[in-house]
């Protein structure tokens, strides 16, 4: 059997199968490559809102941690600024004490049976730990006198302690706003034994201040070891 040639009827029919399969085939090959562009667009848009998300909590994080630290040293500054207010009150507190002190000791000069007690005794230790032939009483101008009498009688009884003999001179060059007392040197006055009133206090002050701390105060928390 021949075949013949195509009419242009037949030609157009073909034509237009080539064509309709062609268009098929491109719909189906575009419907595969959407479906692929979705996947891809979807998976690189779940990467970029978790990278976006990641850094959203890491701003966060790191905010947050800088406010806490904010916070921490803000606590810290305000429990120093109040130790140190309480510290400072304290101290104002002890002062005032000392003061009362101060203004006590200061009678002391002002009972001349009781303050000429005191001096005879400052004297007589102050030649007992200088044991020396010649020495000098350093006292305050209005003192000079009952100093004479005390450093006097001091001798007679460091004689009689020790067997020793003292000579004694008064000079008037203590302070005279100083709570009185007097100070001792030896012959080249490089040996000062100081019995004054304000240094007795001062030595009692740091002396006693941890226990009248204790007292004012209650104990030291901080304080782990005590002699």
């Amino acid at each position: 059997m021949t075949s013949r040639p195509l009419n242009d009827d037949e030609v157009l029919s073909e034509m237009n199968k080539m064509v309709a399969f062609i268009k098929q085939e491109a719909m189906e090959k575009a419907r595969e490559i959407k479906v692929k562009a979705d996947e891809e667009f979807a998976i690189e848009k779940a990467k970029l809102v978790k990278q976006e998300q990641q850094s959203i909590d890491a701003q966060y994080e790191k905010r947050r941690k800088g406010v806490e630290t904010a916070q921490k040293i803000a606590q810290s500054n305000l429990t120093n600024k109040s130790r140190l207010q309480i510290l400072h009150r304290r101290e104002e507190q002890l002062q005032d004490l000392f003061e009362i002190s101060r203004a006590e000791i200061a009678k002391l000069a002002e009972d001349e049976g009781r303050y000429s007690q005191f001096l005879e005794g400052a004297i007589l230790q102050g030649y007992l730990q200088l044991l020396e032939p010649k020495v000098t009483i350093i006292t305050r101008e209005q003192d000079v006198k009952l100093v004479q009498k005390a450093g006097a009688a001091s001798a007679e009884t460091y004689t009689q302690m020790s067997g020793r003999v003292v000579i004694f001179g008064v000079q008037a060059t203590l302070n005279s706003n100083s709570a009185g007392g007097v100070k001792l040197a030896n012959g080249n006055k490089r040996i000062t034994i100081d019995n004054t009133l304000d240094e007795r206090l001062r030595l009692l002050e740091d002396k006693m201040l941890p226990e009248i701390r204790a007292d004012l105060f209650g104990p030291n928390e901080n304080r782990k070891f005590y002699t």
